[in-house]
């Protein structure tokens, strides 16, 4: 990272700025060309690791995209702030944000999809116990993606 003195290394400061996202990108590669899309996500520590959750149509170019590649980049941010200057070189925009990759899979266990659903709807509700009828299971796609690097970075 070049701007050393923005760095957040600290896991637990890390998962309280991945808590105030509420947007994630994850970026792909299709055909040599990258390929970046928006996503509601909710996230877990898993003894020490982050792990992120995404819910998507069960159709469609990501979705299409992950069986031919193991890794994805993900980026999220927010505290986003505009800083105004006497000058316009003066003005800056402040920040919070984490960006990392990771493997990214397409859960196909019923069991698996709930769990990430859970982790998802907690992230933007609280709530944990959400109840997700078959029928709703078989139409959607849950995506995992256990995160191998991460950085963070915080301009305030």
């Amino acid at each position: 990272m070049r701007r050393k003195d923005r760095e957040i290394t600290d896991y637990q400061k890390i998962l309280q700025i991945v808590s105030g996202c509420d947007c994630c990108r994850i970026g792909l590669v299709d055909g040599g060309e990258p390929y970046i899309v928006p996503l509601n996500f909710g996230w877990e520590d898993r003894d020490g690791r982050l792990v992120l959750y995404f819910h998507s149509a069960a159709e469609g170019r990501k979705i299409d995209l992950i069986p031919r590649q193991s890794l994805a980049a993900f980026e999220m941010d927010t505290s986003h702030r505009l800083s105004p200057g006497g000058t316009a070189c003066q003005f800056s925009y402040l920040y919070q944000c984490v960006m990392g990759k990771g493997r990214i899979e397409i859960l196909r266990d019923p069991a698996e999809k709930i769990y990430g659903l859970q982790k998802i709807m907690a992230h933007y509700t609280d709530k944990t116990d959400w109840d997700f009828p078959a029928a709703m299971l078989d139409r959607i796609a849950v995506l995992r993606l256990e995160v191998c690097e991460l950085s963070c970075k915080e301009h305030a």
